[in-house]
């Protein structure tokens, strides 16, 4: 939208695109420059098979890189390394237009100083990582294994949850959702800094966010009241255990013979300060033997109908508006993802029943349990979305598509797990050592 305003002809090609679809276009309509935007982490995986393909088919023009997944270290370290062309990330979406402008300047030399530039900060970004990498230590597999949260499982009874299975919602309601909106990324999501309600009256961007937020809130309003979209969801509830320090096994019963499903995790190896773990996702479910534990799975969206509102703003020249219903339909499919967990805790699951938070302490996450997403800081290999997606039999009951790559279609969705344990807790997982290795016959894949 910004780079059309300032007399750049875009060609939009839509979300989720295959590689092959935009170097093609980008010949036919010989475009001078080929933008890639990540709004979710398998985007960033996609970004550097582009980059391989353009330096496979010989391209030569520049390569811009934006949205709210990616940075300019990503961009430095993963994707330009495999481009002999010029790679940029733009940092948002006002510096766009200084950035085309250099990179398509008829000044030779300004052009090219632009692009070293660059390059040569990369370069830069490059040599201060591997520095930092050099200089952190690592555990083996093995000793971060021994190192794993110590949870007293003897003094501790699993919740057994209300129903075990799967359980669908074909049309929840979005009216119901508005409560439990999180404003502040949807002002984020515009570069408008501040918390809700607080940016409203901001004395930089407070007239502009109350603006921004009458319009949402009149477009919420057409949503409900004209069915612009429909939200649906889907859960399931299964018995588990922890095998093998690392890994989870779901079974399809009480009777725990059959197994449905092994969720593979990954386990922190970086060095602690003494009494810190090391910590893995299952080291919050039951190891097998000791009790009876159950683990959630949940995949939710706010977009199905979406498409036919965008190309109808698209197609009035209206991007304003376009851009701002698929901005609200993320924040709806997160509200969906909020309440679904609530319910879990306190109805399907049942082990939080008497819960009573408001709005601003369920975003806080002052509640028992945890809900992490595959491609995400606790659980970043984002292929066990594959694995989700068998257990809940996700495309069958809901309308939700899961891509070659991983990325779930509509973009307004999400999909995670529920832990109930009490000391269950997100953490991240860093860059792990080149010589790690998994050495259990479980993991296998």
């Amino acid at each position: 939208m910004v780079l059309g305003c300032n007399n750049y002809d875009i060609v939009d090609l839509g979300v989720m695109v295959p590689a092959d679809k935009i170097l093609n276009t980008a010949i036919e309509e010989n475009v001078n420059i080929i933008g890639l935007s990540g709004l979710i982490t398998p985007s960033l995986d996609e970004m550097v098979h582009v980059a391989k393909e353009m330096e496979r088919r010989g391209f030569k023009i520049p390569l811009l890189i934006g949205g709210a997944t990616t940075s300019k270290t990503h961009t430095a370290v993963k994707v330009e390394l495999q481009y002999k062309g010029p790679v940029i990330h733009v940092l948002d979406a006002s510096r766009s237009v200084a950035v085309a402008s250099n990179l398509l300047s008829e000044n030779e030399d300004e052009r090219s100083n632009f692009i070293l530039s660059i390059k040569d900060d990369y370069a830069r970004i490059r040599e201060q990582r591997a520095g930092r990498q050099s200089s952190k230590k690592y555990r083996t597999l093995k000793e971060a294994r021994k190192n794993k949260a110590q949870i007293d499982w003897g003094n501790y009874t699993p919740p057994k949850p209300k129903f075990l299975g799967i359980k669908v919602f074909d049309d929840y309601s979005i009216e119901e959702l508005t409560n439990y909106i999180d404003w502040t990324p949807f002002f984020q999501s515009w570069e408008l800094a501040g918390k809700f309600p607080a940016i409203l009256e901001d004395e930089i961007v407070g007239t502009e966010a109350q603006k921004l937020y009458n319009d949402a809130r009149s477009m919420l309003r057409r949503i409900i009241d004209e069915n612009w979209l429909q939200a649906q969801a889907i859960i399931g509830l299964f018995p588990a255990n922890s095998i093998n320090d690392d890994d989870i096994e779901v079974y399809t019963d009480e009777d725990r013979s059959t197994l449905k499903a092994i969720l593979r995790n990954l386990r922190q190896q970086n060095e602690k300060a003494p009494g810190l773990p090391n910590y893995c996702l299952s080291d919050f479910i039951t190891p097998k033997g000791q009790a009876e534990d159950y683990i959630g799975s949940f995949a939710v969206t706010a977009g199905i109908g979406i498409e036919k509102w965008v190309e109808k703003f698209e197609k009035e020249h209206d991007d304003y508006h376009a851009i701002l219903l698929k901005a609200f339909a993320d924040r709806l499919a997160e509200a969906l993802a909020e309440r679904m967990h609530e319910r879990v805790r306190k109805e399907f699951w049942g082990y939080a029943c008497n819960e009573n938070l408001e709005n601003d302490a369920l975003i806080s996450e002052n509640y028992q349990g945890i809900r992490p997403a595959p491609g995400y800081p606790a659980c970043p290999e984002h292929t066990e979305k594959r694995t989700l997606w068998q257990l809940l039999e996700v495309e069958k009951n809901i309308s939700i598509q899961l891509t070659e790559s991983c990325a779930m279609y509509p973009a307004a969705s999400v999909s995670g797990w529920y832990f109930s344990h009490p000391e269950s807790k997100y953490f991240g997982l860093e860059k792990f050592p080149k010589t790690r290795s998994r050495i259990t016959p479980s993991a296998k894949a």
